[in-house]
C-alpha cells in the first residue's frame, strides 16, 4: 500500500514583519541611551525641561518595548494556533494518505477545475501518456475513458466525483479504468488542498494499480459461487439468483420458475465405472441442459447429480412443463464416454414463485419436493409442486423419526403368506412379509415405510432383523418348508451381505437350502456388478434365489441366463389380466413359463384369488401359486398351526 508524507503546513512568520519588529525594538532601546551619552560627553547639566523630556522618552521606549514583546507573544501564540489548526486539517489527511510507496503507486493532484497539475512521471506512466500531454486535462474524464461520452460511469467513479465536488477526503476507492484498451483496477485516495489563507486550491492524493489483487479476488469469488467440475453456478449462486428472480417477480407482480433436475441411476455409473466417468457424464449433461435454455435463464449445479434452473419468466407454466419433458428426453439419450454407451434418465421438479414459495429457501424446497415425488413415481418424469407435497413431506418426516425407533421399541413384526404347489395345494413355503404397527400412526403400509427405510438408510438394520427373525421361525416348521425373504437393492449393494446371511444361518441353525431370497429386477436395471457378485456368493452358500415381479420392469433376459434363479415370480397384474382373457397377458405368462422351464426354473403366480384364476394358472403351466385363495398373510403362530396334525395344505 502507498503512503504519502504529511502535507506541509505553512506556519512561518513573514520576514518583513520580523525586520520591522527588530528595527522598532532597536530604536526604542538605543535612542534614550544615545541622548544620555551625548549629555554625558558634553558635560551638560540637565535642566528641568530636558530631564522631563528624557524621562518621557524612556517611558515611551518602555511602553513601546512592552508592546513589542506583547506582539511577539501574540505572534508566537498565533503560530501555535496555526499549527494546531494545520494539524487538525492535515492530521486526518496524513492518516488518510500517509503510505509507503510501492512500484505500483503514483501521486496525483488537480486544481479547482479538476484538471491535472504537476503530473509526475509515475502518473504519466500509469496513464500511458507523456506528462506534458496530460497537464491540464480533466482527471475525471481520463478515469472515465469511453464512458465519459455515454455517461454510464462506474459507481466508484461517481463516488470520486462527488467527494471532489463536496471537497471531502476519501480513501481506498477501487474503480475500473481503461488504459490502452485494457481494463485495469485502481485504488484511489485523496484529500482537499488549501492555501495559506485556508482557501481551496484543489485535490491531492495517491493511486495504486490493484488489478492483480482484483483478479485474485474475482477468482476466489468465482470459486465460491461456481462449480469447479461443470463451470456452472453452484448452489450458493443459484440461491442468490432465485432470490433476485423472486424480488423481480414481486416488484412487477409476475412469476418466476425453478426446476430441479436429477439424473436417474447416476450413482450406478460412479459405482461401476468410477468417478472419473461420472464427472464426464455430469459435464455432458450440463452441456445438454444449457443448450435448451434461453439467454435470461440460468442453469447451475446444486450438488451430486442435481441441477437447478432459474427462469425469470414463469408466467407460462405449460411452456415450462413442456420444456421439462424435453429435458428428460434429451438427458435420456445415450452418452458415449470412454468406450461405454451410458443410459441415465432424468426426473424434474418444478415450482413457480412466489406462488409456491416467497423466499429462495421455500421455493427451492418446493421444487425439491416435486422432484422427490417424480422419483417416487419411478423417475423419468416431471412433477409440478402442489401443496399436498408439503403435507406428505411433514408426514414423511414424522414417519421417519418413528421408524428410527420402531426396531428398538419392538413395533415391527412379520407375517407369513403360504406358497403352495399348483397341482395339490401342498405348502411349499412361506413368504415373510414385514409389518409395522406404531402407537400413534397405527398400521403403516409397507408401500410407505419400506421405501422410506431405503431412503433413510435404515433398510440395513431392519433387513438384518427380518432375515434373522424369519430364519429363526422357519426352524419351527417341517424340514421341507422354505422361507422366502425379500432383499432390497441397498442390501445387495453391501459387499458383506453374503457373510451376514451365512452368519445368520449358522446362528439359527437353518439349512441354506431352506432359505430363498427374493430380489426384484432393479438389481439388473441399475447394472450394479457388485450386487450381481453378491448374488453369486449367496448361490455358493446353497441359498435359493427368486426373481420377484418379473415382467413389470427391466426384464433382462441376459442376466437370467447368467444368474441361476430357482424361481421366477409372475406379478399379479398379469394373472388378473389373463383371468380377464386379455390375450397379451396370457401370452406373457405362457412365454415366462416356457422360458423358466427351458432354464430349469420354477414359476410362481402371485395374487391368485379365485378358482377360475387357479384353473387358468394350472393350464398355463405355473408350478407354484401364492394368493388369498390359499391364505392371507398370517402371524407366526397361525402359520405354525397349519402344520398341526401333519396338515400339508393351506387353508382355503
Amino acid at each position: 500500500m502507498k503512503r504519502l508524507r504529511p502535507l506541509p503546513s505553512d506556519t512561518s512568520i513573514p520576514h518583513s514583519f520580523v525586520r520591522t519588529l527588530a528595527t522598532t525594538i532597536l530604536l526604542a532601546s538605543v535612542l534614550p541611551l544615545g541622548l544620555l551619552s551625548l549629555v554625558a560627553l558634553r558635560g551638560l547639566s540637565l535642566g528641568w525641561p530636558l530631564l522631563m523630556l528624557l524621562v518621557a522618552t524612556i517611558a515611551f521606549d518602555a511602553i513601546l518595548i512592552a508592546r513589542c514583546l506583547a506582539n511577539v507573544r501574540a505572534l508566537a501564540s498565533g503560530t501555535h494556533v496555526s499549527r494546531v489548526l494545520a494539524d487538525a486539517v492535515n492530521g486526518p489527511r496524513v492518516k488518510l494518505i500517509d503510505h509507503e510507496y510501492s512500484d505500483a503507486d503514483w501521486s496525483w493532484q488537480i486544481d479547482t477545475a479538476k484538471n491535472l497539475t504537476g503530473v509526475s512521471p509515475r502518473l504519466a506512466l500509469a496513464l500511458g501518456d507523456e506528462a506534458g500531454a496530460l497537464e491540464g486535462r480533466s482527471f475525471l474524464q481520463i478515469l472515465a475513458g469511453e464512458t465519459w461520452e455515454t455517461g454510464n460511469f462506474p459507481a466508484a467513479l461517481r463516488t470520486v466525483a462527488d467527494k471532489i465536488k463536496y471537497r471531502e477526503a476519501f480513501k481506498d476507492l477501487i474503480l475500473p479504468v481503461s488504459i490502452r484498451g485494457e481494463t485495469l483496477w485502481w485504488e484511489l485516495t485523496g484529500a482537499p488542498e488549501q492555501d495559506e489563507r485556508g482557501g481551496f486550491i484543489g485535490f491531492r492524493g495517491t493511486g495504486t494499480d490493484v488489478t492483480a489483487e482484483r483478479h485474485s479476488a474475482d477468482k476466489i469469488n468465482r470459486m465460491a459461487r461456481y462449480d469447479t467440475l461443470t463451470g456452472l453456478p453452484n448452489r450458493l449462486h443459484v440461491s442468490e439468483v432465485v432470490a433476485e428472480a423472486l424480488a423481480h417477480a414481486e416488484q412487477w407482480r409476475s412469476r418466476c420458475g425453478l426446476m430441479i433436475v436429477g439424473l436417474d441411476r447416476f450413482k450406478n455409473v460412479n459405482d461401476t465405472l468410477g468417478h472419473a466417468v461420472g464427472d464426464i457424464l455430469l459435464g455432458r449433461a450440463a452441456e445438454r441442459l444449457q443448450a435448451m435454455l434461453g439467454p435470461n435463464d440460468l442453469c447451475g449445479r446444486l450438488g451430486g447429480d442435481e441441477f437447478g434452473i432459474v427462469f425469470n419468466d414463469g408466467s407460462d407454466q405449460a411452456r415450462l412443463e413442456k420444456l421439462a419433458q424435453r429435458m428428460i428426453d434429451e438427458l435420456s439419450l445415450p452418452y458415449d464416454i470412454d468406450q461405454h454407451s451410458l443410459y441415465v434418465g432424468a426426473s424434474v421438479g418444478l415450482a413457480i414463485g412466489p406462488r409456491d414459495g416467497a423466499t429462495a429457501e421455500l421455493l427451492i424446497r418446493s421444487a425439491n419436493l416435486a422432484l422427490f415425488r417424480a422419483k417416487d413415481l419411478g423417475g423419468g418424469t416431471f412433477q409440478a409442486y402442489e401443496p399436498q407435497l408439503h403435507v406428505d413431506a411433514d408426514e414423511r418426516r414424522v414417519m421417519e423419526i418413528a421408524l428410527r425407533r420402531a426396531l428398538a421399541n419392538g413395533e415391527l413384526h412379520l407375517n407369513y403368506q403360504p406358497v403352495v404347489t399348483g397341482e395339490t395345494g401342498a405348502i411349499e413355503g412361506f413368504e415373510a412379509l414385514l409389518r409395522w404397527t406404531n402407537p400413534q400412526l397405527g398400521n403403516v403400509s409397507p408401500a410407505k415405510f419400506i421405501p422410506l427405510a431405503e431412503q433413510a438408510r435404515l433398510i440395513g438394520p431392519i433387513g438384518e432383523w427380518v432375515l434373522r427373525t424369519a430364519c429363526q421361525e422357519a426352524t419351527r416348521w417341517p424340514s421341507t418348508v422354505r422361507v422366502a425373504v425379500n432383499v432390497s437393492f441397498e442390501q445387495l449393494h453391501n459387499r458383506n451381505f453374503a457373510k451376514l446371511v451365512a452368519a445368520v444361518l449358522q446362528e439359527t441353525g437353518l439349512p441354506a437350502s431352506r432359505l430363498e431370497l427374493e430380489v426384484t429386477e432393479s438389481v439388473f436395471m441399475n447394472e450394479a456388478p457388485h450386487a450381481v457378485a453378491v448374488l453369486r456368493e449367496l448361490l455358493a452358500l446353497g441359498i435359493k434365489l427368486s426373481l420377484d415381479d418379473f415382467g413389470t420392469g427391466y426384464s433382462s433376459l441376459g442376466y437370467l441366463s447368467r444368474t441361476k434363479f430357482s424361481t421366477i415370480k409372475i406379478d399379479r397384474s398379469f394373472v388378473q389380466g389373463a383371468a380377464s382373457n386379455t390375450p397379451e397377458n396370457v401370452a406373457i405368462i405362457r412365454a415366462v413359463v416356457a422360458l423358466a422351464d427351458s432354464l430349469g426354473m420354477s414359476t410362481t403366480a402371485e395374487g391368485v384369488e379365485t378358482d377360475d384364476e387357479l384353473a387358468m394358472i394350472r393350464q398355463l403351466g405355473c408350478r407354484k401359486v401364492q394368493g388369498y385363495l390359499f391364505g392371507r398373510p398370517m402371524s407366526a403362530a397361525d402359520a405354525r398351526a397349519l402344520f398341526s396334525g401333519n396338515a400339508r395344505s393351506a387353508a382355503a
